[in-house]
């Protein structure tokens, strides 16, 4: 049985227990004295590809890989510093950001940019949360047991369901980052669920091809690869893991629901059951994917349908996780091409990708 435990940190912010097993020591009052955080996050949309920019200028000074006995993302155990974590233990746990991309609460203002009357410039008004997967900093989410993950997919529908009723959001986008490869500022195993006041590129594209294709594009995708069978690594009753036709990383899977779901809030408990197994596997299969490398770098992404009621019928939920890593130990660098042009070049093929991963899937 899952319980739901809120609280508030010393500034203010929100903070949620997610608790799969009784915790009689839980201390919800946080002892710190923390300054108050004032996010002015803005947005400009560029007058040449029409996508929206954000500036969160606050950032910059946010903590960038601490010592161990400094870990913010730690319970906060006797005789040691506190942490944004006021209890000893805990299964799950999600708070608000404390500095982050987006936020709520900043004043309504709608301008231009040295009234050029080029780039609109407005509030960047959404939430930004961190979601702590365990308490143990050693872990990674693949060693998580699968009723972790499992409290790990409740605690993404609850958020999910609760960033989307917020007027201002467009769409919700659960994701891990994992390595310091990739930019990651703190090592504890954690992921973070942005909200953005508007679709991101990637999600406007999708959205465009699903309205633009005769049918449904999903499920085609879905049925196609099945038939294929080259690029599929693994089919449960309720979800396929394949990788893309067209992907564009060194190492790239997707994962996606065999009936439509639009987000988490959708998914039946057999089919949040299934899910978590699955993710278990894939995880471990990732960290087996380059020889002499025990933990690839990769970024876990969760593609959920925006919350205008009028498009979430265009996207089904969709899990797009990958590695910059091109070989052991090798990164791929996004240079001229990819940055500048967003146009792809991958080191290999999906069908390597796909095998390499039936290499390692049962190993």
């Amino acid at each position: 049985m899952l319980e739901i435990t809120k609280a508030a940190l010393a500034d203010g912010r929100e903070i949620i227990y997610f608790d799969d097993t009784p915790h009689t020591d839980r201390v919800l009052e946080d002892s710190r004295e923390l300054p108050q955080v004032t996010p002015a996050s803005e947005m400009r949309r560029d007058p040449l590809t029409g996508d929206w920019v954000a500036f969160a200028a606050h950032r910059m000074n946010r903590t960038f890989m601490p010592p161990a006995n400094e870990n913010p993302l730690a319970p906060t155990l006797p005789g040691q510093l506190p942490t944004e974590i006021p209890s000893p233990s805990y299964d799950v746990v999600v708070f608000e950001n404390r500095f982050p991309s987006f936020a709520m609460g900043m004043e309504d203002y709608e301008d231009d940019v040295d009234g050029m009357g080029l780039v609109p410039r407005l509030p960047a008004k959404a939430r930004c949360e961190v979601v702590c997967f365990t308490s143990d900093p050693e872990l990674s989410f693949k060693d998580l047991p699968v009723s972790r993950i499992r409290t790990v997919i409740e605690a993404w529908a609850h958020r999910t369901s609760a960033l989307s009723a917020l007027p201002e959001v467009a769409q919700v986008f659960p994701f891990e980052n994992r390595g310091a490869e990739i930019g990651v500022t703190l090592q504890h195993p954690h992921g973070q669920i942005y909200s953005y006041p508007f679709l991101s590129p990637r999600m406007k594209s999708i959205v465009a091809s699903s309205q633009a294709y005769e049918g449904d594009l999903f499920q085609d995708i879905l049925d196609k690869e099945r038939a294929a069978g080259t690029r599929i690594i693994a089919e449960t009753e309720h979800f396929t893991a394949f990788v893309p036709a067209a992907a564009k990383w060194p190492l790239e899977a997707m994962v996606m629901p065999n009936e439509y779901a639009a987000d988490f809030t959708e998914l039946s408990e057999a089919q949040r059951d299934d899910l978590a197994a699955l993710l278990k596997k894939l995880y471990i299969a990732v960290d087996r994917f380059f020889d002499g490398v025990e933990k690839t770098p990769y970024i876990a992404g969760w593609n959920l349908a925006p919350t205008d009621p009028t498009l979430r019928g265009d996207v089904r939920m969709h899990l797009q996780l990958f590695s910059l890593m091109r070989s052991p130990n090798r990164m791929k660098f996004l240079a001229g091409s990819e940055s500048a042009q967003a146009v792809w070049i991958n080191d290999t093929t999906p069908e390597h990708i796909a095998a390499r991963f039936k290499e390692v899937w049962d190993a």
